[in-house]
């Protein structure tokens, strides 16, 4: 499904800032994969969904989705069928827009020459759905007036409407307290159980990275150094994890604290 190949990002090239945040991935995700990425700060992990997403342009490789070449595809373009959901809750709606202009702009993305009407019956679609995360009675107020974890809930809503194929996850809970992070977290799973998506998602939970999805993908300054599944995945402990970076790295990590934070 989604394929990188020797992957390498430089940010400043040539310059005394020059620093190389990638080093030749190759990474290969098939569908209904539900992989978590874990890595301390500085290990490429955004980066890495910067570049599958389209916001940063690769130095050098190649990204095939489908089969289809799109590494020189603007971001724009590939949001069609790659959905992203950011740290940030005002990162993913308007907040100057109403919560049924948002949903009905995220009902639309994508199709060319077709116009959806906000009519009553539409409205009362909406409402609906926005009874899985209590916003039905808040169709016309501002997504402004809304709690973060209320905005992230309806991001997650918004983007499982526009039917992505791929859904990336940049820490989409952290910034939630506990009952909305596990309010997001149960949506979440729903989304992609229902839809069978295929999912990366980044996080720092590394229990959770053990317990959830498929695929466990472990980097490491701009390197995939782990990548476990099946068997492999599910006799993992953090403290085997633990071991198998120091094994692999040859290092002691910077400090272990970082590596098993469990925000």
């Amino acid at each position: 499904m989604l394929k990188l190949e020797n992957i390498t990002k430089v940010f400043y090239p040539g310059t005394v800032n020059e620093k190389t945040a990638l080093i030749d991935i190759n990474l290969q995700i098939n569908k209904s994969d539900v992989v978590c990425i874990i890595g301390s700060n500085g290990s490429g992990k955004s980066t890495l969904f910067n570049i599958i997403a389209g916001t940063y342009p690769v130095t050098s490789g190649t990204i095939t989705f489908d089969g289809v070449d799109i590494t020189n595809k603007a971001e724009y373009r590939r949001a069609m069928t790659i959905g992203r959901i950011f740290q940030d809750p005002t990162k993913g709606t308007a907040a100057n827009m109403s919560v049924e202009d948002n949903m009905i702009t995220a009902e639309t993305k994508g199709m060319k020459r077709l116009k959806i009407s906000l009519n009553n019956a539409k409205r009362e679609e909406f409402r609906e759905i926005l009874k899985q995360i209590g916003l039905d009675d808040r169709l016309k107020d501002n997504v402004g007036l809304l709690s973060g974890g209320q905005r992230q809930a309806l991001t997650l809503l918004m983007t499982a409407m526009s039917r992505p194929k791929m859904l990336l996850l940049d820490e989409h809970t952290a910034a939630l307290d506990p009952r909305n992070a596990q309010i997001v977290m149960d949506l979440t799973e729903r989304f992609i159980s229902e839809q069978k998506l295929t999912a990366l998602m980044v996080t720092h939970n590394m229990q959770f990275a053990i317990d959830f999805g498929t695929r466990l993908i472990m980097m490491d300054e701009g390197q995939i150094i782990l990548d476990l599944s099946g068997e492999e995945k599910k006799d993992l402990t953090v403290d085997k994890l633990v071991r198998l970076f120091k094994d692999i790295r040859k290092k002691t990590y910077a400090t272990d604290a970082a590596l098993l934070t469990t925000d």
